[in-house]
């Protein structure tokens, strides 16, 4: 009897401590960093992170723990992707199109000039192999990346004079980064990489002719329109910019597959928490800065023409050297084509009609 007692305790007791592990490990505690490329006071992108970490600790009832910080308060913001290739951090809200000095594929990530509207780029790296081969080109840093949000169609800037024709941009002095100033480049401007709070002062100085920056919300809030009247659109350079959780890859091979499921569903819903924050801000800020004095100007379209074909120039001549270039290119604009001819027979079509009836319901 008490050989039996013993084993059946023994087993009782082997068994606890064999479930009490698998039990402890269903939900670790786990605390990672966020470093963003953005400042506090861009409530909307830099907001995004603080969304996607709220959704994340909700999730797990706390249990795994995303703290964020702003541009400079770990690395400055251009550093983001390197702060999570070193493992700095575990992971990083950027675009990644900053880094298009280290690897032009991508600025695929993020989009490119004459590229995909916010669903279409959206669209392309779900179910066209977008994502699949900017992590290819991301690999080589340590890291994967997957959508955290879109700032939708951009505008094209605050100007201090108007652009009438190409000539007008020879010399332009034009806050302008990634691959839009390397396009702009070649039809004379002088591409101008400015942090977000020194831009103000050095277009009031006159060191820059021209700014851009993302929209009419933050636009305003930097103060652009009291300064440089002309206000031009699109952005062409920048029609639908995706931003990235870019995360270490090690460190996501140890998150747990259901805390992995967790952080790819939570930047799905900051995604989308984005862009419609920017569609419901940025209507109000434009009417605000056409009021106090601000001319919204389309680009002429000889100068539009001029930069597609400065764009597809520039896009040849890096794919000559570049294969994962080349074949992500190829990827995105078969997709651009395909998609064009259902956008322009329904979304189109209807915005289109829209805008035109605008005020008779």
């Amino acid at each position: 009897m008490k050989r039996r007692q013993f084993l059946t305790a023994a087993g009782a007791g082997a068994a606890s401590m064999v479930a009490a592990p698998a039990i402890a490990q269903t939900a670790p505690t786990i605390k990672w960093r966020l470093t963003s490329s953005f400042p506090k006071q861009l409530d909307t992108i830099y907001g995004t992170a603080l969304i996607f970490s709220k959704y994340v600790a909700e999730a797990t009832d706390g249990k795994f723990e995303i703290q964020c910080f702003a541009a400079g308060e770990i690395v400055p913001g251009l550093a983001a992707l390197d702060a999570v290739s070193n493992a700095t951090v575990e992971c990083a809200q950027t675009p990644t199109y900053f880094y298009i000095g280290k690897e032009p594929t991508l600025g695929y990530g993020t989009g490119m000039p004459f590229g995909l509207n916010a669903r279409q780029q959206h669209s392309w790296w779900h179910f066209a192999g977008g994502g699949d081969l900017i992590n290819e080109a991301l690999a080589k840093f340590n890291t994967i990346a997957m959508p955290i949000g879109n700032s939708g169609c951009q505008m094209g800037g605050f100007f201090r004079k108007e652009i009438r024709e190409v000539a007008d941009l020879n010399g332009l002095k034009f806050r302008v980064g990634g691959y839009g100033g390397r396009v702009l480049a070649k039809l004379g401007v002088v591409p101008q990489q400015v942090a977000p709070g020194d831009i103000y002062p050095a277009l009031e100085r006159g060191t820059l002719d021209a700014a851009e920056f993302v929209g009419p919300y933050d636009d305003e809030k930097l103060g652009l329109h009291k300064i440089a009247k002309y206000y031009y659109y699109p952005g062409f350079w920048e029609g639908g910019a995706m931003m990235h959780l870019c995360i270490n890859t090690a460190k996501w091979n140890e998150l747990p597959k259901h805390y992995q499921a967790i952080v790819r569903n939570a930047a799905e819903a900051a995604n989308n928490w984005m862009l419609a924050k920017y569609d419901a801000v940025n209507a109000p800020a434009l009417k605000r800065i056409v009021a106090g004095g601000g001319e919204l100007k389309g680009f002429p379209v000889p100068v539009m023409e001029a930069a597609l074909k400065a764009t597809n120039e520039l896009n040849a001549e890096i794919a000559a050297t570049n294969p994962l270039f080349k074949k992500t290119m190829e990827s995105h604009d078969a997709y651009r084509g395909d998609v064009l001819q259902w956008w322009q027979v329904g979304e189109l079509q209807f915005d289109t009609l829209m805008v035109r009836t605008r005020g008779r319901s």
